[in-house]
């Protein structure tokens, strides 16, 4: 089973919802604005990722933080997902605990989700 780890109302993560139902991928929604993220989680995905990939640069959330919010490191971008969840690049899937796909890239999904 996949679990999408998001927001609901992101343009991004509309397209991925859409492509996914289109294929018959069944998921688990999660949605940070309800139901948050927790430091095991982030920590998970961290020795998955380099939070660089992680922390969404291109968003609103990011472009309002001052130079001194903005991390520098993992333990500091680990705060920022905990306190700021839009600043966590959507969607991320996940699947028995290994990310899948982040982001959203048609072709990397049909690549993903066909195997």
């Amino acid at each position: 089973m996949y679990t999408l780890y998001a927001i609901p109302n992101c343009d991004t993560v509309k397209k991925a919802r859409t492509w996914l139902a289109n294929y018959g991928i069944d998921y688990q929604f999660h949605d940070y604005k309800k139901q948050g993220i927790d430091r095991t989680t982030i920590e998970r995905w961290l020795q998955q990722k380099p939070w660089e990939e992680l922390v969404n640069r291109s968003g609103l959330t990011w472009k309002k933080l001052t130079d001194a919010e903005k991390p520098t490191n993992a333990e500091e971008a680990t705060a920022l997902m905990l306190d700021k969840t839009s600043v966590i690049r959507r969607p991320l899937i996940e699947s028995d605990g290994e990310i899948v796909a982040l982001g959203f890239n048609e072709e990397q999904y049909q690549e993903t989700f066909s195997a």
